[in-house]
């Protein structure tokens, strides 16, 4: 929906009810997913998720970069309520929990929209901004290496996430070991 004025409270709850609904129709069935079952699972008519989506990848790509906005806002309170090292260690797991919960939205966005599209070169840009901020303040307080950026850390915390899909019970191990080989050299 494309308005600058602000939606009626009832539009309001219609639309989350149908981004939670895409949320886990979009997680369990990837790109296979019909409006209609989004619409169904909602609990609204077809007109009330075409008003506010027009499309399945408007309704996606609005569905992901929520979700990333969030996580790269909950990556900015750790950073205000938390030590350096800690904030970033409690945001890696974050973004752990978030990547293995959300994995079927985010394997339908690159295959519906493209790991090209204007909706994933934004996410990805937050999710760097995000991890870059902490790892700064960590790096700065020398809690982490100062060789390491921010790409490193986001490809680390993916390659947990595809070690443990049928592994889950080693993922706090394997974490804490990106964590250990994040830290300095003890000198």
């Amino acid at each position: 929906m494309t308005t600058d004025r602000p939606l009626r409270a009832d539009a309001r709850r219609n639309r989350e009810r149908v981004m939670t609904a895409a949320r886990e129709t979009f997680a369990e069935h990837g790109e296979k997913t019909t409006l209609d079952e989004i619409a169904r699972r909602a609990g609204v008519g077809p007109g009330t998720l075409y008003r506010h989506f027009p499309d399945r990848e408007t309704l996606l790509a609005t569905v992901y970069r929520t979700d990333i906005e969030s996580l790269a806002q909950r990556g900015r309170a750790l950073g205000d309520e938390y030590p350096p090292g800690e904030a970033f260690a409690r945001w890696l797991r974050l973004q752990f929990d978030h990547i293995k919960a959300k994995r079927g939205v985010g394997t339908a966005v690159k295959r519906m929209l493209g790991t090209g599209s204007p909706t994933m070169l934004e996410c990805k840009s937050l999710m760097r901004d995000a991890a870059g901020d902490l790892l700064e303040r960590a790096q700065e307080a020398g809690d982490i290496r100062k060789d390491v950026d921010p790409d490193d850390v986001l490809r680390l915390v993916h390659g947990v996430v595809l070690a443990t899909e049928t592994a889950p019970e080693m993922a706090d191990r394997l974490l804490g070991f990106v964590l250990d080989g994040l830290r300095p050299p003890q000198t």
